[in-house]
């Protein structure tokens, strides 16, 4: 008797366990108020990014031109405008400089970026005014740094060539902007000018982050210089330095102002970018449809870059 009694109290306490209580109207009211905070940011996003580029998108498959803007006419032409541009002589050039300018700035503006942020790490007099300093050419508008660059560039007035003629480097006035070998280059070293504060800024947050007591450790098992550098520095610096490479790929790619206001994609094309190739499309031929085309085209390039390094920084943390 007692021992069934015993059984029949333990069934009863472990017995099915009640179901869960349909949420009320106090949690719906909840939610209802945690989308009402999220709706203005979302209804932001989409009126400020996504209109623009699905406005870009439909562009870029009409016949959008000039007399569009008189008579409202934009005929429906599907991928002609990109058939067009990919098929023009200039494209491919357009794409090589492209690629040449982005490489070419990313790669220097990084190593000298790099460089200096582990120069400024170490406490010196005004190390702090010098890193203020630094941030000059990336504060200025860019149209300005332009044409002070264009100045000094200057083929018979500029003060680079004058100096290099005083220093006996060079015997004649190097046509930096004129010439179709030297432009393009002369572009990348305005642009690395230009981006290397912010390299600078970026790399430097991410060395003040590592600990120093690695480095402590590290001093004790030999790993000082180069070998501190390898061991503890870069595997601590290399989440910052991804962002770093990929938000100035995406940015460098569609550079504008600096190559207009250098070179304006001359001499004879030897500075024509995908950028420039999509401006004049759009605000000196008025064939917007095509102007959107070759804009669509650098989105999606960009698009790919950020994949990548989305990919690439998952797979880093899942190791």
């Amino acid at each position: 008797m007692a021992a069934s009694t015993l059984m029949q109290d333990d069934t009863k306490v472990a017995g099915p366990k009640p179901a869960r209580r349909p949420r009320g109207r106090r949690h719906r009211g909840e939610d209802l108020t945690k989308l009402l905070f999220v709706l203005p940011a979302a209804v932001a996003m989409i009126a400020l990014f996504g209109y623009p580029v699905v406005k870009n998108l439909l562009m870029s498959l009409q016949d959008y031109g000039l007399r569009t803007f008189f008579t409202g006419d934009a005929p429906w032409v599907g991928l002609k405008n990109y058939s067009t541009v990919v098929t023009d002589k200039l494209f491919s050039d357009a794409m090589l400089n492209t690629a040449l300018f982005t490489i070419g700035s990313i790669a220097f503006q990084f190593v000298i970026g790099l460089g200096l942020a582990l120069f400024f790490r170490k406490r010196f007099p005004l190390g702090g005014l010098l890193r203020s300093l630094l941030l000059l050419p990336w504060l200025l508008p860019l149209i300005v740094s332009s044409a002070t660059w264009r100045s000094i560039l200057e083929q018979d007035s500029g003060i680079l060539n004058r100096t290099l003629s005083w220093l006996h480097l060079i015997n004649e006035p190097v046509p930096w902007l004129n010439s179709p070998s030297v432009a393009l280059i002369a572009v990348i070293g305005v642009n690395i000018w230009i981006g290397i504060p912010f390299n600078v800024t970026l790399l430097y947050s991410g060395l003040s982050e590592i600990p120093d007591e690695l480095y402590e450790a590290g001093q004790l098992d030999g790993a000082t210089g180069w070998r501190a550098f390898r061991y503890i520095t870069w595997p601590n610096l290399r989440p910052v330095a991804g962002v770093v490479l990929m938000l100035g790929v995406v940015y460098t790619i569609k550079v504008l102002d600096i190559i207009l206001g250098l070179t304006g994609g001359g001499p004879a094309n030897a500075t024509q970018t995908l950028a420039t190739q999509s401006y004049e499309r759009s605000f000196i031929d008025f064939k917007f449809g095509e102007g959107a085309a070759l804009s669509n085209i650098l989105i999606a390039i960009s698009f790919l870059f950020a994949i990548f390094y989305l990919r690439s920084t998952r797979r880093a943390v899942d190791e």
